[in-house]
């Protein structure tokens, strides 16, 4: 029979190893397989006011996200950026100057979980500001109801202790699990300001977060344009506006898609 002292040593060794397996799983999946959706939340604001070409920019997952080999990134995992380049919104000051517009674009490099360092490269698929983010996070109550519903970014929606989520055609489109939401990602265009986005749909149901499974684009931010999500330059995704300064809020959350 083991003495306490040896349970304890034991216990000790077990959880260590436990540890090292979690590791061994993170570190086999070297890569994240294209088309896999990381839902985040940005940690702190960014600023194109303030904000200097190689800035560190984070965010956290907002649920766990499988990885091939049995590993997953933990929700609440790193993923960390930096800021590709930057430009302040300085105002006309003569009748005969124009406006410089405002410049933000950034690149996710790594996500971070339990002290491992996985490399990233991934497009914006959905963008959400602050407001947007909060509505989508909390349940909304309506006549006669004591539960309250999800509304999802992008106009899905579920109710808390449900298994199944609908698009606003109550389409079935989302799966509601113990550790998040997942959708097969439907293909879906979004334009604004003459700008065109293509977002591809998946065979595979992903992790989506708050986000419904046809989030395309970007949400809230109406004098803000987004130039290009990243999918056709290297995983770089640029933001602009011509009326204000760009800034994404600590708070605000976007879905990334692995490229």
């Amino acid at each position: 029979m083991m003495g306490h002292g040896h349970l304890s040593v034991f216990a000790t060794t077990m959880v260590f190893a436990a540890g090292l397996l979690s590791q061994h799983s993170l570190c086999a999946a070297a890569t994240i397989p294209e088309s896999t959706a990381i839902p985040v939340r940005f940690t702190h604001t960014v600023d194109a006011a303030h904000a200097k070409s190689g800035d560190v920019v984070t965010a956290q997952t907002l649920q766990s996200v499988v990885l091939p080999g049995g590993g997953s990134l933990a929700r609440g995992a790193l993923v960390i950026g930096h800021v590709v380049e930057v430009h302040p919104y300085v105002e006309e000051r003569t009748p005969y100057t124009k406006p410089a517009p405002s410049v933000l674009a950034i690149h996710f490099d790594r996500a971070v979980d339990k002290g491992v360092s996985i490399p990233l490269n991934v497009s914006l698929r959905a963008l959400a500001d602050k407001v947007a983010s909060d509505k989508a996070s909390s349940p909304a109550y309506g006549f006669d109801d004591n539960v309250g519903t999800m509304l999802l970014v992008g106009g899905d929606h579920y109710t808390p202790g449900s298994r199944i989520g609908f698009s606003p055609d109550q389409d079935a489109v989302l799966s509601i699990r113990r550790d998040g939401v997942y959708a097969r990602l439907i293909a879906n265009d979004y334009v604004h300001g003459g700008v065109a986005l293509h977002c591809d749909g998946t065979s595979t149901q992903q992790p989506v977060g708050i986000f419904s499974a046809n989030a395309c684009g970007y949400f809230g931010y109406n004098t803000v344009y987004l130039e290009t999500n990243g999918s056709t330059n290297g995983g770089t995704f640029r933001l602009d506006s011509g009326h204000d300064m760009v800034k994404i809020y600590a708070g605000s959350t976007a879905l990334l898609e692995t490229l």
